[in-house]
C-alpha cells in the first residue's frame, strides 16, 4: 500500500496525525489479537473434551447396539436451542444456552423397559453433540476474527507505519532543501544588491 502525500507542510501534518494515529492503536489491536489466540486455544481444547466425552458415551453403550432395532427415534427430538450474544475480545459472538427436547408420550406397559434409559441416552449424546458443534463453529468465529486482527497488526507494523515515517522523512527533507535554497537565493541576492548598490555609489562619485 503506497502511502500519497504531497511535499508541503500541510501534507507533513496530515501524515503526522496519520502516523501517530496507528502508533497509538497499534497496542490495543495487539492485545486483542493475543486476547483472541488464547480465546480460540481455549475454545480447541473444549471442542476436543466435548468430543472425547461424546465417543466414551458412545463406547458406554455398546452393549446396548442390538436392542436399538426395537427403539423408536421419532419419541425424542429437540425442540429449540436457546443463544444469547456476548462480546469477546471485541467480538460478538453466540453463547449457547439451554437445550430443549420433546419427548413423545409412550406406555410404559407395552413398551421395553430400557427404553427410559435410552430416551437419557439419546439426549446426553444429542447435547454433548450438539455442545461441540456449536464450539466448534465458536472457535471458526475466534480463528476468522484473529486472522483478521493479526493482518491488521501486520497492516500496521510492516506497512503503514514504515510507510507514513518514511513519507514524513521526505517531506522534511524536501522541506529543509527548499528552506536552504530559499536561504541561498536570499543571500545571493542580497549579494547582488549590495554590489550593485557599491557600484552605483561609487559611479556617483
Amino acid at each position: 500500500m503506497a502511502i500519497r502525500f504531497q511535499y508541503n507542510k500541510t501534507s507533513l501534518q496530515q501524515q503526522e496525525k496519520a502516523l501517530k494515529m496507528r502508533v497509538r492503536t497499534l497496542p490495543t489491536i495487539k492485545a486483542k489479537e493475543s486476547a483472541l489466540r488464547q480465546q480460540v486455544k481455549h475454545t480447541k481444547m473444549e471442542v476436543e473434551r466435548l468430543e472425547a466425552r461424546l465417543e466414551e458415551e458412545l463406547r458406554g453403550y455398546q452393549g446396548m447396539v442390538r436392542l436399538w432395532g426395537e427403539f423408536d427415534p421419532s419419541l425424542i427430538t429437540v425442540q429449540s436451542v436457546e443463544l444469547s450474544m456476548k462480546k469477546i475480545a471485541g467480538v460478538m459472538l453466540p453463547v449457547l444456552g439451554d437445550i430443549h427436547y420433546e419427548i413423545r408420550p409412550f406406555s410404559i406397559f407395552n413398551a421395553p423397559s430400557w427404553w427410559a434409559e435410552g430416551i437419557e441416552l439419546l439426549k446426553t449424546l444429542a447435547t454433548v453433540g450438539i455442545e461441540a458443534e456449536f464450539q466448534r463453529l465458536k472457535m471458526e468465529f475466534l480463528d476468522h476474527a484473529r486472522r483478521k486482527t493479526t493482518q491488521k497488526v501486520n497492516l500496521f507494523e510492516k506497512v503503514q507505519i514504515p510507510g507514513y515515517q518514511d513519507a514524513i522523512r521526505k517531506i522534511k527533507r524536501f522541506l529543509e532543501d527548499e528552506e536552504s535554497l530559499s536561504k541561498a537565493s536570499q543571500k545571493i541576492m542580497r549579494s547582488n544588491m549590495e554590489r550593485r548598490a557599491q557600484q552605483e555609489g561609487g559611479t556617483a562619485l
